[in-house]
């Protein structure tokens, strides 16, 4: 077998580097030209929904982000709150940055009555609508709200019409699975989260830091 001759392998190194620049130049035009159309400023609803892990995850780590930013974030947990998260934990640290309300009485198989659910479902949009009234804060986590709308534990169509009469600057992050179709159309970006894998499908519980 002929060994390759090093200035050959250089050559190809080089040629490949050389490609791998041009694609890059294509393509750097191309996005470039998208972030100089996309002028737009304007507070935006998010929506993380489906039925894989990472929904309420992202909602907190965009609280942070915003934090970073020094902007003023609000939380309200639907169904939430028959146990301290981290996230409530951790953000309850910074009073003066963030407001947080976890304000449900648990999962809807463990609470098992829907009356109790609807009232504390209301009351949490109450507060929820005391921060889609205050210009100040910038962000707004509504965690687990999907699940309220999915039961009808309260008004899609209040919900949105007090979505759409929001701050202009404002923020709202919504998570939870099944996301109703009427909010899924006026949001401005939707994700959907799959499952791959998860290790409660291999008997392992709930993990502190990772789940909760």
């Amino acid at each position: 077998m002929t060994q390759q001759n090093t200035g050959d392998i250089d050559e190809q190194t080089a040629a490949l580097n050389e490609r791998h620049r041009v694609r890059m130049e294509r393509k750097k035009a191309i996005i470039d030209a998208k972030i100089a159309a996309a002028d737009k400023q304007i507070g935006i609803i998010i929506v993380n929904t489906g039925n894989g892990k990472g929904k309420s995850s992202s909602g907190f780590g965009m609280a942070i982000r915003a934090m970073g930013h020094g902007m003023k974030v609000g939380v309200v947990q639907f169904i939430k709150g028959a146990m301290q998260t981290g996230e409530e934990l951790f953000l309850r640290r910074f009073p003066e940055e963030v407001s947080f309300h976890s304000m449900g009485e648990g999962y809807t198989w463990e609470t098992q009555n829907r009356e109790r659910d609807i009232e504390k479902a209301q009351l949490a949009w109450e507060q929820a609508k005391r921060f889609l009234a205050d210009p100040d804060i910038g962000l707004v986590v509504f965690d687990e709200l999907n699940i309220a709308l999915k039961y009808r534990y309260l008004d899609v169509e209040t919900v949105i019409n007090d979505l759409l009469a929001r701050p202009a600057m404002q923020h709202v992050v919504i998570t939870g699975r099944g996301a109703p179709p009427e909010l899924i159309a006026i949001a401005d970006t939707v994700t959907e989260m799959e499952v791959v894998k998860h290790a409660f499908k291999a008997g392992i519980g709930a993990q502190l830091g990772t789940e909760w």
